[in-house]
């Protein structure tokens, strides 16, 4: 009872917060504020799952106590009350699945880095293709991606590539509620297009995933603290590609951090994206810091791009993807490196939100 009490209360505060966000949204002052806007259309986003949820059940109530009211008079309408009562029972069971404790970064975009790890050329060229798996899921599931920063290896691998990744429209289901999961080491099986003799080989590419912050002002970045470099771009093998210094390069240097932009004809755009990209490292490695204290050292999601340090392996030859943290497998490699990732996405889903449940 007190739990119901406990989602009666949170509900309440919820559709008082809705309706706040509503008439925020309508004064003209807001609309002229398109950061202030763009941060309550995300809010307003994350709540309205609950929202109509919420409207469903209180008319699924209403229609079951006339239904039973009806029904005690006239048995006829028993069926209709037994149907009701479990659509009621089926709408409290979602009401309280969508008000379960939740990453409060779910809703946010993401900032990834896929660096190339132990394996040389090889790993190179598997990391351009965990590149496109990204990609293709993204386009077929409302998500941008931006390539921010680049470098290839000879071969059209990638060494080191920076993408954002956000959503199209505001959701309560942002990139961060998908992604988060592919940070840490990927490792491959396969014969390398390099391989004469037909040998199977391992070889690793590591993933890195925070949320990007809405605005730069969430962290502080004192000018003394960083250093900033300009560059020719590069394309494959270190070839310059344009003709002016409009590459940016920015070391934090209090933590060594270092990110790169030059996907911008502009220094000065690409200055603006890289310390977007840097706010979002500092403010990731501020929460992973706070967290391991709590956690007693949570580990970080790559320690080292070491072929034994993984998370998920790719076997060619079997056709087989598995996720060592759940213990997930499927024979379907060729399809979820085509972007038919939601199998594995939704067990890991399932896996954190059990985790989290038990965890409160």
């Amino acid at each position: 009872m007190a739990s119901q009490s406990h989602q009666v209360s949170a509900v309440d505060d919820i559709v008082s917060e809705y309706q706040g966000i509503e008439a925020q949204m309508s004064d003209p002052e807001t609309v002229g504020d398109q950061a202030l806007f763009r941060k309550l259309s995300k809010r307003y986003s994350e709540l309205q799952p609950i929202m109509k949820v919420n409207t469903a059940l209180e008319q699924a109530r209403a229609d079951l106590a006339d239904a039973k009211e009806m029904a005690y008079e006239d048995s006829e309408f028993a069926p209709e009350a037994d149907r009701l009562a479990g659509e009621v029972v089926e709408l409290e069971e979602k009401l309280a699945d969508l008000l379960a404790p939740r990453d409060p970064h779910d809703g946010d975009d993401i900032v990834m880095e896929i660096k190339a790890g132990a394996g040389g050329e090889e790993a190179a060229l598997f990391a351009g293709e965990l590149v496109r798996m990204y990609q293709r899921y993204a386009d077929k599931h409302g998500f941008s991606t931006e390539v921010l920063g680049l470098s290839e290896s000879d071969l059209g691998g990638v060494k080191d590539m920076t993408l954002s990744i956000r959503s199209k429209q505001p959701s309560r289901d942002g990139a961060w509620s998908v992604f988060k999961f592919e940070g840490g080491v990927h490792r491959v099986q396969r014969v390398p297009v390099t391989e004469s003799q037909g040998r199977i080989q391992t070889s690793a590419a590591g993933v890195l995933v925070y949320p990007e912050p809405d605005e730069i002002a969430a962290v502080e970045i004192d000018d003394k603290d960083i250093r900033v470099d300009v560059y020719r771009s590069s394309g494959k093998g270190g070839q310059g590609v344009n003709t002016t210094d409009s590459a940016v390069r920015i070391t934090h240097l209090p933590t060594g951090i270092v990110v790169t932009c030059q996907k911008e004809r502009s220094q000065i755009q690409n200055k603006a994206r890289a310390l977007q990209v840097l706010a979002a490292r500092l403010q990731a490695l501020a929460e992973e810091q706070a967290e391991a204290e709590a956690a007693q050292g949570r580990a970080a999601q790559i320690r080292t791009l070491d072929r034994s340090e993984r998370i998920r392996t790719y076997n060619w030859p079997e056709n087989r993807i598995s996720d060592h943290r759940i213990g997930f497998k499927a024979n379907n490699l060729d399809s979820v490196l085509n972007g038919d990732m939601e199998d594995l996405f939704t067990a890991l889903r399932t896996a954190e939100r059990a985790a989290r449940l038990e965890a409160e």
